[in-house]
Protein backbone atom coordinates (compact mmCIF):
# COMPACT_ATOMS: atom_id res chain seq x y z
CA UNK A 1 0.00 0.00 0.00
CA UNK A 2 1.21 3.49 -0.91
CA UNK A 3 -0.14 5.88 1.68
CA UNK A 4 -0.12 9.68 1.90
CA UNK A 5 -0.93 11.78 4.97
CA UNK A 6 -2.71 15.09 4.32
CA UNK A 7 -2.87 17.67 7.11
CA UNK A 8 -4.94 20.83 7.51
CA UNK A 9 -3.90 23.06 10.41
CA UNK A 10 -7.23 24.86 10.65
CA UNK A 11 -8.07 27.85 12.78
CA UNK A 12 -10.16 25.63 15.10
CA UNK A 13 -9.36 22.02 14.24
CA UNK A 14 -6.32 20.19 12.87
CA UNK A 15 -7.71 17.68 10.38
CA UNK A 16 -5.84 14.61 9.11
CA UNK A 17 -6.71 12.49 6.08
CA UNK A 18 -4.97 9.23 5.18
CA UNK A 19 -5.18 8.16 1.52
CA UNK A 20 -4.23 4.95 -0.26
CA UNK A 21 -2.85 5.86 -3.68
CA UNK A 22 -3.15 2.28 -5.00
CA UNK A 23 -6.90 2.05 -4.44
CA UNK A 24 -7.70 5.81 -4.65
CA UNK A 25 -9.53 5.65 -1.33
CA UNK A 26 -9.65 7.64 1.87
CA UNK A 27 -8.47 5.23 4.55
CA UNK A 28 -9.57 7.34 7.51
CA UNK A 29 -9.88 10.87 8.84
CA UNK A 30 -9.30 12.32 12.31
CA UNK A 31 -9.17 15.73 13.96
CA UNK A 32 -8.37 17.53 17.20
CA UNK A 33 -8.27 21.13 18.38
CA UNK A 34 -5.56 23.27 16.79
CA UNK A 35 -3.14 24.34 19.51
CA UNK A 36 -1.73 27.37 17.70
CA UNK A 37 -1.43 29.46 20.86
CA UNK A 38 1.04 26.98 22.36
CA UNK A 39 2.47 24.35 20.00
CA UNK A 40 0.58 23.20 16.92
CA UNK A 41 2.20 19.78 17.27
CA UNK A 42 0.18 19.03 20.41
CA UNK A 43 -3.11 19.02 18.51
CA UNK A 44 -1.47 17.30 15.57
CA UNK A 45 -0.14 14.43 17.73
CA UNK A 46 -3.56 13.90 19.32
CA UNK A 47 -5.22 13.73 15.89
CA UNK A 48 -2.50 11.39 14.62
CA UNK A 49 -3.07 8.97 17.51
CA UNK A 50 -6.78 8.96 16.72
CA UNK A 51 -6.00 8.29 13.06
CA UNK A 52 -3.65 5.41 13.95
CA UNK A 53 -6.42 3.73 15.95
CA UNK A 54 -8.46 3.62 12.73
CA UNK A 55 -5.70 2.72 10.25
CA UNK A 56 -3.12 0.85 12.29
CA UNK A 57 0.58 1.60 11.83
CA UNK A 58 1.20 3.04 8.37
CA UNK A 59 4.34 4.27 6.71
CA UNK A 60 3.52 7.34 4.66
CA UNK A 61 5.49 8.04 1.52
CA UNK A 62 4.43 11.69 1.62
CA UNK A 63 3.10 14.12 4.23
CA UNK A 64 1.63 17.39 2.95
CA UNK A 65 -0.01 20.21 4.88
CA UNK A 66 -1.95 23.43 4.50
CA UNK A 67 -2.79 25.95 7.18
CA UNK A 68 -5.22 28.64 8.22
CA UNK A 69 -4.14 28.53 11.86
CA UNK A 70 -3.38 31.70 13.82
CA UNK A 71 -5.85 33.65 11.71
CA UNK A 72 -4.72 32.40 8.32
CA UNK A 73 -3.19 34.72 5.75
CA UNK A 74 -4.50 38.24 6.43
CA UNK A 75 -4.00 40.79 3.69
CA UNK A 76 -4.73 44.40 2.84
CA UNK A 77 -5.28 45.40 -0.80
CA UNK A 78 -4.73 48.89 -2.20
CA UNK A 79 -5.87 49.95 -5.66
CA UNK A 80 -6.93 52.96 -7.70
CA UNK A 81 -10.63 52.79 -8.70
CA UNK A 82 -12.80 50.58 -6.43
CA UNK A 83 -14.63 48.89 -9.31
CA UNK A 84 -11.43 48.17 -11.25
CA UNK A 85 -7.92 47.84 -9.82
CA UNK A 86 -9.07 47.69 -6.19
CA UNK A 87 -11.44 44.87 -7.11
CA UNK A 88 -8.72 43.16 -9.16
CA UNK A 89 -6.42 43.31 -6.14
CA UNK A 90 -9.10 41.77 -3.95
CA UNK A 91 -9.75 38.94 -6.40
CA UNK A 92 -6.02 38.21 -6.59
CA UNK A 93 -5.74 38.05 -2.80
CA UNK A 94 -8.82 35.86 -2.35
CA UNK A 95 -7.64 33.48 -5.07
CA UNK A 96 -4.31 33.07 -3.28
CA UNK A 97 -6.11 31.85 -0.18
CA UNK A 98 -5.97 35.09 1.80
CA UNK A 99 -8.52 36.81 3.97
CA UNK A 100 -8.70 40.45 2.85
CA UNK A 101 -9.24 42.45 6.03
CA UNK A 102 -9.39 45.84 4.29
CA UNK A 103 -9.39 47.31 0.79
CA UNK A 104 -8.36 50.89 0.01
CA UNK A 105 -8.94 52.87 -3.18
CA UNK A 106 -7.62 56.20 -4.44
CA UNK A 107 -4.96 58.05 -2.43
CA UNK A 108 -4.07 56.77 1.04
CA UNK A 109 -4.32 59.24 3.90
CA UNK A 110 -2.39 59.39 7.17
CA UNK A 111 -5.46 57.98 8.91
CA UNK A 112 -5.43 55.07 6.45
CA UNK A 113 -1.79 54.33 7.26
CA UNK A 114 -2.55 54.49 10.99
CA UNK A 115 -5.36 51.99 10.43
CA UNK A 116 -3.04 49.72 8.45
CA UNK A 117 -0.59 49.81 11.37
CA UNK A 118 -3.37 48.82 13.75
CA UNK A 119 -4.49 45.94 11.54
CA UNK A 120 -0.88 44.73 11.08
CA UNK A 121 -1.44 42.63 7.93
CA UNK A 122 0.65 39.64 6.91
CA UNK A 123 0.99 41.05 3.37
CA UNK A 124 -0.05 44.24 1.62
CA UNK A 125 -0.93 44.08 -2.07
CA UNK A 126 -0.24 47.38 -3.84
CA UNK A 127 -1.91 47.90 -7.21
CA UNK A 128 -3.17 50.79 -9.29
CA UNK A 129 -3.21 52.01 -12.85
CA UNK A 130 -3.05 50.10 -16.10
CA UNK A 131 0.40 49.71 -17.65
CA UNK A 132 1.32 53.18 -18.89
CA UNK A 133 -1.72 54.70 -17.21
CA UNK A 134 -2.10 56.66 -13.98
CA UNK A 135 1.15 56.84 -12.00
CA UNK A 136 0.42 59.55 -9.44
CA UNK A 137 -1.84 57.56 -7.14
CA UNK A 138 0.27 54.41 -6.79
CA UNK A 139 3.46 56.44 -6.26
CA UNK A 140 1.68 58.58 -3.64
CA UNK A 141 0.48 55.41 -1.93
CA UNK A 142 4.01 53.99 -1.91
CA UNK A 143 5.28 57.12 -0.15
CA UNK A 144 2.49 56.87 2.42
CA UNK A 145 3.07 53.16 3.05
CA UNK A 146 6.77 53.82 3.58
CA UNK A 147 5.77 55.72 6.74
CA UNK A 148 3.95 52.70 8.21
CA UNK A 149 5.48 51.50 11.47
CA UNK A 150 4.28 47.88 11.36
CA UNK A 151 6.32 45.30 9.46
CA UNK A 152 4.80 43.62 6.41
CA UNK A 153 5.98 42.58 2.94
CA UNK A 154 4.53 44.50 0.00
CA UNK A 155 3.56 42.80 -3.25
CA UNK A 156 3.70 45.36 -6.04
CA UNK A 157 1.33 44.41 -8.87
CA UNK A 158 0.47 47.76 -10.43
CA UNK A 159 1.46 50.06 -13.30
CA UNK A 160 4.77 48.74 -14.64
CA UNK A 161 5.87 52.30 -15.40
CA UNK A 162 6.05 53.00 -11.66
CA UNK A 163 7.59 49.76 -10.42
CA UNK A 164 11.15 51.08 -10.00
CA UNK A 165 10.03 54.30 -8.31
CA UNK A 166 7.76 52.50 -5.86
CA UNK A 167 10.34 49.84 -5.06
CA UNK A 168 12.95 52.50 -4.27
CA UNK A 169 10.48 54.37 -2.06
CA UNK A 170 9.22 51.35 -0.14
CA UNK A 171 11.88 48.68 0.10
CA UNK A 172 13.30 48.32 3.62
CA UNK A 173 13.73 45.76 6.38
CA UNK A 174 10.20 46.65 7.55
CA UNK A 175 8.66 46.51 4.10
CA UNK A 176 10.45 44.15 1.71
CA UNK A 177 9.03 44.58 -1.79
CA UNK A 178 8.16 41.75 -4.17
CA UNK A 179 7.31 42.84 -7.71
CA UNK A 180 5.15 41.00 -10.20
CA UNK A 181 2.95 41.63 -13.24
CA UNK A 182 0.13 44.18 -13.09
CA UNK A 183 -3.17 42.65 -11.94
CA UNK A 184 -4.91 44.79 -14.58
CA UNK A 185 -2.44 45.60 -17.37
CA UNK A 186 -5.16 46.97 -19.66
CA UNK A 187 -8.61 48.28 -18.84
CA UNK A 188 -11.07 45.58 -17.71
CA UNK A 189 -8.57 42.73 -18.23
CA UNK A 190 -7.51 40.69 -15.21
CA UNK A 191 -4.07 39.14 -14.83
CA UNK A 192 -4.10 37.86 -11.26
CA UNK A 193 -2.22 34.54 -11.45
CA UNK A 194 1.30 36.07 -11.18
CA UNK A 195 0.32 38.03 -8.07
CA UNK A 196 -1.25 34.93 -6.53
CA UNK A 197 1.96 32.96 -7.10
CA UNK A 198 4.03 35.61 -5.31
CA UNK A 199 1.56 35.81 -2.40
CA UNK A 200 1.75 32.05 -1.89
CA UNK A 201 5.55 32.14 -2.08
CA UNK A 202 5.69 34.76 0.69
CA UNK A 203 3.20 32.73 2.72
CA UNK A 204 5.46 29.70 2.53
CA UNK A 205 8.75 31.46 3.16
CA UNK A 206 7.85 34.09 5.73
CA UNK A 207 4.37 33.82 7.18
CA UNK A 208 4.57 30.19 8.28
CA UNK A 209 7.71 30.72 10.37
CA UNK A 210 6.36 33.99 11.72
CA UNK A 211 3.22 32.22 13.01
CA UNK A 212 5.28 29.48 14.66
CA UNK A 213 4.05 26.79 12.26
CA UNK A 214 7.42 25.73 10.83
CA UNK A 215 8.51 23.53 13.71
CA UNK A 216 6.75 20.45 12.34
CA UNK A 217 8.96 20.30 9.24
CA UNK A 218 10.81 17.34 10.63
CA UNK A 219 7.57 15.39 10.54
CA UNK A 220 6.02 16.63 7.30
CA UNK A 221 7.36 18.08 4.08
CA UNK A 222 6.22 21.55 5.10
CA UNK A 223 3.07 23.60 4.76
CA UNK A 224 2.70 24.12 1.05
CA UNK A 225 -0.29 26.48 0.78
CA UNK A 226 -3.01 28.30 2.74
CA UNK A 227 -6.08 26.14 3.40
CA UNK A 228 -8.48 28.19 1.21
CA UNK A 229 -6.05 27.87 -1.71
CA UNK A 230 -6.09 24.10 -1.23
CA UNK A 231 -9.90 24.09 -1.27
CA UNK A 232 -9.95 26.21 -4.44
CA UNK A 233 -7.47 23.84 -6.08
CA UNK A 234 -9.64 20.83 -5.22
CA UNK A 235 -12.80 22.46 -6.54
CA UNK A 236 -11.07 23.51 -9.75
CA UNK A 237 -9.81 19.96 -10.28
CA UNK A 238 -13.26 18.50 -9.58
CA UNK A 239 -14.80 20.91 -12.08
CA UNK A 240 -12.27 20.66 -14.90
CA UNK A 241 -10.91 17.13 -14.52
CA UNK A 242 -7.67 15.95 -16.11
CA UNK A 243 -6.59 14.56 -19.47
CA UNK A 244 -7.47 11.09 -18.19
CA UNK A 245 -10.81 11.84 -16.51
CA UNK A 246 -13.53 14.42 -17.00
CA UNK A 247 -14.65 16.64 -14.17
CA UNK A 248 -18.25 17.36 -13.20
CA UNK A 249 -18.44 20.76 -14.89
CA UNK A 250 -19.14 24.20 -13.50
CA UNK A 251 -19.86 24.40 -9.79
CA UNK A 252 -20.39 26.65 -6.79
CA UNK A 253 -19.23 25.83 -3.27
CA UNK A 254 -20.17 27.29 0.11
CA UNK A 255 -18.01 27.01 3.22
CA UNK A 256 -20.10 28.21 6.17
CA UNK A 257 -17.97 28.78 9.26
CA UNK A 258 -18.34 30.26 12.69
CA UNK A 259 -16.74 33.57 11.74
CA UNK A 260 -16.81 33.78 7.94
CA UNK A 261 -18.65 32.48 4.89
CA UNK A 262 -16.48 31.57 1.91
CA UNK A 263 -18.04 31.25 -1.55
CA UNK A 264 -16.29 29.62 -4.51
CA UNK A 265 -17.38 29.52 -8.13
CA UNK A 266 -15.67 27.54 -10.87
CA UNK A 267 -17.62 28.91 -13.82
CA UNK A 268 -17.29 31.28 -16.76
CA UNK A 269 -20.32 33.26 -15.65
CA UNK A 270 -20.83 35.01 -18.99
CA UNK A 271 -24.20 36.46 -20.08
CA UNK A 272 -26.76 33.84 -21.07
CA UNK A 273 -28.64 35.80 -23.72
CA UNK A 274 -27.93 38.16 -26.59
CA UNK A 275 -29.74 41.11 -25.02
CA UNK A 276 -27.26 41.26 -22.12
CA UNK A 277 -23.75 42.66 -22.32
CA UNK A 278 -20.95 42.22 -19.78
CA UNK A 279 -20.04 45.45 -18.00
CA UNK A 280 -16.80 46.02 -16.09
CA UNK A 281 -14.24 43.39 -15.18
CA UNK A 282 -14.58 39.88 -16.55
CA UNK A 283 -14.07 37.88 -13.39
CA UNK A 284 -11.80 34.83 -13.09
CA UNK A 285 -13.10 31.37 -13.93
CA UNK A 286 -12.01 30.13 -10.49
CA UNK A 287 -13.19 32.75 -8.01
CA UNK A 288 -13.28 32.88 -4.21
CA UNK A 289 -14.81 35.52 -1.96
CA UNK A 290 -14.79 35.77 1.83
CA UNK A 291 -17.58 37.40 3.81
CA UNK A 292 -15.90 38.29 7.10
CA UNK A 293 -19.03 39.78 8.67
CA UNK A 294 -21.28 36.73 8.39
CA UNK A 295 -20.77 33.48 10.28
CA UNK A 296 -22.71 31.13 12.52
CA UNK A 297 -21.24 32.24 15.83
CA UNK A 298 -18.58 34.96 15.88
CA UNK A 299 -20.41 36.86 13.14
CA UNK A 300 -24.02 35.85 13.78
CA UNK A 301 -24.90 39.48 14.43
CA UNK A 302 -23.65 40.28 10.92
CA UNK A 303 -26.12 37.82 9.39
CA UNK A 304 -29.03 39.53 11.13
CA UNK A 305 -27.76 42.98 10.17
CA UNK A 306 -27.40 41.92 6.51
CA UNK A 307 -30.71 40.09 6.17
CA UNK A 308 -32.88 41.90 8.71
CA UNK A 309 -34.36 40.45 11.88
CA UNK A 310 -37.77 40.26 10.17
CA UNK A 311 -36.40 37.76 7.65
CA UNK A 312 -34.80 35.70 10.43
CA UNK A 313 -38.18 35.65 12.17
CA UNK A 314 -40.00 34.61 8.99
CA UNK A 315 -37.69 31.67 8.28
CA UNK A 316 -37.31 30.48 11.87
CA UNK A 317 -40.90 31.09 12.97
CA UNK A 318 -39.54 32.68 16.15
CA UNK A 319 -40.35 36.06 17.65
CA UNK A 320 -37.89 38.92 17.35
CA UNK A 321 -37.52 38.86 21.14
CA UNK A 322 -36.51 35.19 21.11
CA UNK A 323 -34.06 35.86 18.28
CA UNK A 324 -32.45 38.72 20.19
CA UNK A 325 -32.16 36.56 23.31
CA UNK A 326 -30.48 33.75 21.34
CA UNK A 327 -28.09 36.23 19.74
CA UNK A 328 -27.14 37.51 23.21
CA UNK A 329 -26.39 33.93 24.28
CA UNK A 330 -24.18 33.44 21.25
CA UNK A 331 -22.29 36.60 22.13
CA UNK A 332 -21.59 35.10 25.56
CA UNK A 333 -20.79 31.55 24.41
CA UNK A 334 -19.60 30.89 20.85
CA UNK A 335 -19.61 27.11 21.41
CA UNK A 336 -23.40 26.77 21.70
CA UNK A 337 -24.71 23.69 19.89
CA UNK A 338 -28.46 23.81 19.17
CA UNK A 339 -30.45 21.38 21.29
CA UNK A 340 -34.03 22.65 21.59
CA UNK A 341 -36.49 23.10 18.72
CA UNK A 342 -36.13 26.87 18.99
CA UNK A 343 -32.32 26.71 18.83
CA UNK A 344 -32.44 24.37 15.83
CA UNK A 345 -34.90 26.70 14.07
CA UNK A 346 -32.66 29.68 14.82
CA UNK A 347 -29.55 27.97 13.44
CA UNK A 348 -31.52 26.90 10.35
CA UNK A 349 -32.46 30.52 9.65
CA UNK A 350 -28.95 31.82 10.34
CA UNK A 351 -27.42 29.22 8.01
CA UNK A 352 -29.89 29.90 5.18
CA UNK A 353 -29.38 33.66 5.39
CA UNK A 354 -25.59 33.40 5.64
CA UNK A 355 -25.55 31.26 2.49
CA UNK A 356 -27.97 33.61 0.73
CA UNK A 357 -25.99 36.73 1.65
CA UNK A 358 -22.71 35.13 0.61
CA UNK A 359 -24.09 33.96 -2.74
CA UNK A 360 -25.65 37.35 -3.52
CA UNK A 361 -22.40 39.16 -2.77
CA UNK A 362 -20.38 36.67 -4.82
CA UNK A 363 -22.62 36.46 -7.87
CA UNK A 364 -23.34 39.11 -10.46
CA UNK A 365 -26.39 41.27 -11.06
CA UNK A 366 -28.34 42.51 -14.06
CA UNK A 367 -28.85 46.22 -14.47
CA UNK A 368 -31.43 47.61 -16.86
CA UNK A 369 -30.20 50.38 -19.14
CA UNK A 370 -32.04 52.38 -21.77
CA UNK A 371 -30.75 52.66 -25.32
CA UNK A 372 -32.05 54.41 -28.45
CA UNK A 373 -33.62 51.11 -29.51
CA UNK A 374 -35.22 50.40 -26.16
CA UNK A 375 -34.29 48.80 -22.81
CA UNK A 376 -31.37 46.39 -22.54
CA UNK A 377 -29.42 44.76 -19.74
CA UNK A 378 -25.83 44.91 -18.64
CA UNK A 379 -24.32 42.25 -16.41
CA UNK A 380 -21.89 43.12 -13.62
CA UNK A 381 -20.06 40.09 -12.22
CA UNK A 382 -20.71 36.41 -12.91
CA UNK A 383 -23.98 34.85 -14.02
CA UNK A 384 -24.28 31.65 -11.98
CA UNK A 385 -27.95 30.93 -12.65
CA UNK A 386 -27.19 27.91 -14.87
CA UNK A 387 -24.59 26.28 -12.60
CA UNK A 388 -25.78 22.73 -11.97
CA UNK A 389 -23.63 21.68 -8.98
CA UNK A 390 -23.38 23.14 -5.48
CA UNK A 391 -21.07 21.72 -2.83
CA UNK A 392 -21.49 22.68 0.82
CA UNK A 393 -19.02 22.37 3.67
CA UNK A 394 -18.59 23.80 7.15
CA UNK A 395 -19.97 22.32 10.35
CA UNK A 396 -23.37 24.03 10.31
CA UNK A 397 -24.13 22.50 6.89
CA UNK A 398 -22.29 19.18 7.09
CA UNK A 399 -23.87 18.20 10.41
CA UNK A 400 -27.37 19.39 9.57
CA UNK A 401 -29.84 16.81 8.24
CA UNK A 402 -31.62 19.73 6.60
CA UNK A 403 -28.71 21.04 4.52
CA UNK A 404 -30.65 20.68 1.27
CA UNK A 405 -33.59 22.63 2.69
CA UNK A 406 -31.16 25.28 3.96
CA UNK A 407 -29.83 25.73 0.42
CA UNK A 408 -33.36 25.74 -1.01
CA UNK A 409 -34.30 28.54 1.36
CA UNK A 410 -31.05 30.40 0.60
CA UNK A 411 -31.68 30.55 -3.15
CA UNK A 412 -35.36 31.45 -2.80
CA UNK A 413 -34.76 35.03 -3.89
CA UNK A 414 -37.56 36.54 -6.01
CA UNK A 415 -35.34 39.14 -7.67
CA UNK A 416 -34.30 37.48 -10.94
CA UNK A 417 -31.71 40.18 -11.57
CA UNK A 418 -29.57 38.61 -8.84
CA UNK A 419 -27.61 35.94 -10.69
CA UNK A 420 -27.25 33.22 -8.04
CA UNK A 421 -27.80 29.51 -8.85
CA UNK A 422 -31.47 28.66 -9.10
CA UNK A 423 -31.48 24.89 -9.55
CA UNK A 424 -28.63 22.45 -9.04
CA UNK A 425 -27.50 19.18 -7.52
CA UNK A 426 -26.38 19.77 -3.93
CA UNK A 427 -23.78 17.60 -2.21
CA UNK A 428 -21.86 17.98 1.03
CA UNK A 429 -18.24 17.47 2.00
CA UNK A 430 -19.11 14.67 4.42
CA UNK A 431 -15.55 13.91 5.46
CA UNK A 432 -14.05 17.41 5.24
CA UNK A 433 -11.67 16.30 2.49
CA UNK A 434 -11.69 19.27 0.10
CA UNK A 435 -8.50 20.84 1.48
CA UNK A 436 -6.87 17.39 1.64
CA UNK A 437 -7.62 16.73 -2.02
CA UNK A 438 -6.22 20.12 -2.99
CA UNK A 439 -2.99 19.08 -1.30
CA UNK A 440 -3.02 15.62 -2.88
CA UNK A 441 -3.51 17.18 -6.33
CA UNK A 442 -0.02 18.69 -6.04
CA UNK A 443 1.43 15.18 -5.67
CA UNK A 444 -0.95 12.73 -7.35
CA UNK A 445 -3.60 14.58 -9.34
CA UNK A 446 -5.42 11.63 -10.87
CA UNK A 447 -5.94 9.97 -7.49
CA UNK A 448 -7.23 13.21 -6.01
CA UNK A 449 -9.77 13.54 -8.83
CA UNK A 450 -10.98 9.95 -8.45
CA UNK A 451 -11.58 10.46 -4.74
CA UNK A 452 -13.34 13.78 -5.33
CA UNK A 453 -15.72 12.33 -7.92
CA UNK A 454 -16.47 9.32 -5.72
CA UNK A 455 -17.08 11.56 -2.71
CA UNK A 456 -19.34 14.11 -4.35
CA UNK A 457 -22.00 11.85 -5.77
CA UNK A 458 -25.37 13.43 -6.39
CA UNK A 459 -27.48 13.07 -3.24
CA UNK A 460 -30.21 15.62 -3.78
CA UNK A 461 -31.77 18.22 -6.03
CA UNK A 462 -33.13 21.54 -4.90
CA UNK A 463 -35.08 24.15 -6.77
CA UNK A 464 -36.04 27.68 -5.82
CA UNK A 465 -39.76 27.81 -5.15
Amino acid sequence: MRAVLLIDFGSTYTKLTAVDLDTAQVLATADDFTTASTDVMIGFEKALKELQVKTGDITYEKRLACSSAAGGLQMIACGLVPALTAKAAKLAAFGAGAKVIKTYAYELTKSDVDEIDQKNPDILLLTGGTDGGNREVIEHNARMLATAKSAFPVVYAGNRASVDVCRDILHSDLHPVFTTDNVMPVLNKLNILPAQAVIRKIFLEKIISGKGLSQEKGLIEGIIMPTPAAVLAALTLLSEGTEKQRGIGELVAVDLGGATTDIYSIAKGLPNNASTVLHGLREPYAKRTVEGDIGMRYSAKGIIEAAGIEEVARISGLSETTISEFLARIEEDKSIIPQTEEEIAMDYALAALAVRTGLIRHAGVLEQVYTPVGPAYQQVGKDLTEVSNIIVTGGALIHSPDYQEIVREAVNVPDEQILIPRKAEVTKDKQYILSAMGLLATYHQDTALKILINEFGKDGVYAAS
